[in-house]
């Protein structure tokens, strides 16, 4: 698979809003941008969310996901337009993506960077001119430093749900040499980990398909689970606790993530009527994540 280039023209879409409904506008802008940045205006307490996009591209699915986030939040954000001219766009993105040292074990680094990787490290190797997924973000971040702690466990039965991107996959088969299975319900997403995964030398330990969820038979087939990461967002996170919790296995360990750090309560007693415990949490920033045990 070719890795997303723009030729074309593009633009960045973004809304200003309050903290409770950060959630439901950064999912609305996911069904038409490849690429979301989250902003916290400290002063004022609002986040900037935005996104890039083809230009007209998708205008019908954004329009309908932000009338959708209105209604849930009881908030409407207005959408500010920016054209982005392709020309550079490119180059500022390697700009922005210098290697990342995430907690004490891994190094990510895009496929533009020519120095020697940082000694010591796991590296996972990304494009960055494909538009997501670059392990920047708090909550990718805050999954592989919750890994470190977990990976003496050795699990064999791995599931990272919501893959994304496939880093935190890639993380997981890199440390342990196991078989991961990584799913996503966008098709993009799907084709988007495998190119990676070869990029790393992980396609024998990396299957990546496209499913909904537990709702999908080839996600439930192989578990019970002895870890899953699920990096998703917080809202579906609760919706899933049962499913969760039937397919990890006993003594299992779930990596939940996605969700800011004032929903911590909100997520944990949807998992703790499941009967999880948490094991420990961890912070990036303005978001969490959990570690629970079965």
């Amino acid at each position: 698979m070719t890795p997303r280039r723009h030729a074309t023209a593009l633009e960045t879409v973004s809304v200003i809003v309050p903290e409770d409904a950060l959630e439901a506008y950064e999912a609305a802008l996911r069904t038409a941008c490849g690429t979301i940045g989250f902003f916290l205006d400290e002063e004022k307490r609002l986040w900037h969310v935005e996104g890039v996009k083809d230009q007209g591209a998708e205008e019908a699915a954004l329009e309908g996901a932000l009338a959708v986030a209105a209604l849930v939040t009881g908030f409407k954000a207005e959408l500010i337009r920016q054209d982005t001219p392709a020309d550079g766009w490119l180059a500022r993105t390697y700009a922005a993506f210098p290697e990342q040292l995430v907690g004490g074990r891994f190094a990510i680094r895009g496929t533009h960077l020519t120095d020697r990787p940082t000694p010591g490290r796991v590296v996972i190797t990304l494009d960055a001119g494909i538009a997501f997924g670059s392990g920047e973000h708090g909550s990718t971040r805050g999954c592989l430093r919750a890994f470190e702690r977990v990976a003496y466990r050795r699990p064999r039965r791995i599931l990272d749900l919501g893959t994304g991107s496939g880093v935190l996959a890639m993380g997981a088969a890199k440390v342990l040499h196991r078989r991961v299975l990584a799913t996503d319900i966008d098709p993009w997403s799907v084709r988007v980990t495998r190119e990676n995964a070869a990029r790393n030398g992980l396609s024998g330990l990396i299957r990546a398909i496209r499913a909904d969820g537990w709702l999908a038979p080839a996600v439930r087939a192989p578990g019970p689970y002895d870890l899953i990461f699920a990096n998703i967002l917080a809202r579906p996170l609760c919706q899933m606790a049962r499913r969760m919790a039937l397919n990890l296995a006993p003594g299992g360990t779930l990596i939940l993530a996605g969700l800011l750090a004032t929903q911590i309560n909100w997520v944990l007693a949807a998992y703790r009527r499941q009967g999880l415990r948490l094991d420990f949490s961890l912070r990036e920033g303005a978001w969490a994540t959990l570690v629970l045990r079965k």
